[in-house]
């Protein structure tokens, strides 16, 4: 069952495989330097439902953000596991390189930063 996404003419799933904290985990691997408004628009939550999760997301070690200048910066720690024990033998890297089809997010992530440098 799906349900219709007027403004964009198109239908969300009424659920997914991934949870929000999943889909901006994404977000973050794909853009390291996305805005959190994009973020928002990208997952289909509100700006502060995505600055929330990514709050989460640095007090636990997933992500660490550097400010630059008047944006911020994300950076990946892939080798943190998975939080549900069914999945904890897994690390974040594992699923960013399946979900995301990134090959190593967080090489091409040191890649472009070195590149800005």
């Amino acid at each position: 069952m799906a349900r219709a996404n007027e403004e964009l003419g198109t239908t969300r799933p009424t659920w997914t495989f991934l949870t929000n904290h999943g889909h901006v985990l994404v977000c973050i691997a794909t853009d390291p330097g996305i805005r959190g408004r994009d973020i928002a628009d990208r997952v289909g939550i509100t700006e502060r439902a995505a600055q929330a999760i990514i709050a989460d997301l640095v007090s636990e070690g997933y992500v660490t953000r550097t400010r630059i200048g008047r944006r911020n910066r994300y950076e990946i720690n892939p080798d943190r596991p998975l939080r549900h024990p069914v999945e904890q033998p897994h690390s974040i890297g594992e699923l960013l390189q399946l979900v995301a089809g990134l090959d190593a997010p967080w090489q091409r992530r040191a890649s472009a930063s070195g590149a800005e440098a």
